[in-house]
């Protein structure tokens, strides 16, 4: 993937998508149905190679896109800090899974059998969601530390609330990896968010347009 202000924007609109929903599922109980599925579909998107073909289009990251300028922009409204923890801990145990190749190829092995269950079931269906958990937990949350989400005890105790969630958090580690590939790092989170929030003013004017 080339290294561009483009791929690293759209690839952090999808983390903060990501971290948007995991709050939303945590709070609400539910969530953006399209921007979901959307979330969903990138885990299998398995031979795409840049993020307009990995979220089938720039419009589908328009949350993540206007996340961004809350979120780095400095001064002005302030940062969710939530949605921040959410993404930087993805972006965290990304880096710990990069040191771990017996837990990408088991992660690897988990993402195609849920596709096979897609092929029998839509998308979204919790048979799906389901698996999609179980891959989160027996991959992802072993490398530690585990990501705390906070929200209504009511929704987070409900075990299909708690499924899209470990999806979603699973659907941010694909956004996070993406994020390192198109170049991605802390340093361009700090020193880069000026870069960022501009490309992605210029993606939501081309959206809106």
């Amino acid at each position: 993937m080339d290294r561009t202000d483009y791929n690293r924007t759209l690839a952090l609109a999808a983390l903060f998508q990501s971290a948007a929903l995991v709050k939303d599922l945590a709070w609400r109980g539910h969530c953006d149905e399209h921007e979901f599925e959307i979330l969903l579909g990138s885990l299998f998107a398995f031979d795409a190679e840049t993020p307009p073909a990995i979220y089938r289009g720039e419009a589908n990251l328009r949350n993540g896109l206007e996340r961004i300028e809350v979120q780095l922009k400095s001064g002005g409204k302030p940062p969710d800090m939530e949605i921040t923890r959410y993404a930087i801990g993805l972006i965290f145990l990304e880096r710990k899974l990069q040191e771990r190749p017996d837990m990408l190829e088991a992660l690897g092995d988990g993402l195609k059998a849920a596709e096979r269950q897609v092929e029998y079931f839509n998308l979204a269906h919790e048979s799906v969601v389901a698996r999609l958990a179980e891959v989160y937990q027996e991959n992802i949350s072993r490398l530690g530390p585990r990501i705390l989400v906070q929200g209504e005890q009511t929704h987070l105790s409900n075990p299909g609330v708690a499924a899209k969630i470990r999806a979603v958090l699973l659907a941010g580690i694909r956004a996070a990896v993406l994020w390192r590939q198109a170049g991605g790092s802390r340093w361009k989170l700090l020193f880069g968010r000026n870069r960022l929030v501009a490309e992605s003013r210029d993606l939501l004017h081309r959206l809106n347009s």
